[in-house]
């Protein structure tokens, strides 16, 4: 577990949109994007509250997010592979800007358990910056994720 530390990187909880000015000054990568997803997400958040299934959310959250502007795909499939080869794929929640992995829940507490999911989905798909967005607790929740093993390559999609 220690290991992971380095990897995760936890902003604070908010409950009032003038809470994300306090982010605004860290020097995250691809933080302006990650700042209107956030923001979206509470607003979502204050309109909605919490109890609603996941699709609910995701729905709330793309038209909040094409209101702001942002590019992106809602549940695309995306293929993972090992060594070199396809094994299977999964559906991220929203890939943003084709920068950003957006993985949402809908849980009473992230766990743990959820933080690893992401890591893996940004490991697996060679993406350097995602967001954990849990809608299900009474104050939103989010977790800024960075990969560690991230390559740079000509899609951030594995191939």
């Amino acid at each position: 577990m220690g290991s992971e530390k380095p990897f995760i990187r936890s902003e604070p909880r908010f409950g009032r949109l003038k809470d994300l000015e306090e982010i605004s000054m860290a020097n995250y990568k691809y933080k302006e994007i990650t700042e209107k997803i956030i923001g979206s997400s509470m607003k979502v958040h204050s309109s909605l509250g919490n109890g609603f299934q996941e699709v609910i959310y995701q729905r709330a959250l793309e038209i909040e997010m094409e209101e702001t502007g942002l590019h992106f795909a809602r549940e695309l499939s995306m293929p993972i592979h090992y060594k070199g080869r396809q094994i299977g794929e999964r559906r991220v929640d929203f890939f943003v800007e084709e920068k950003i992995m957006v993985e949402i829940k809908a849980i009473i507490q992230l766990e743990n358990v959820h933080l690893a999911q992401a890591k893996n989905y940004l490991e697996a798909y060679n993406m350097q910056v995602g967001l954990l967005i849990n809608f299900g607790s009474t104050s939103l929740q989010f977790k800024r994720l960075e990969n560690p093993k991230f390559i740079i390559k000509s899609s951030p999609v594995n191939q």
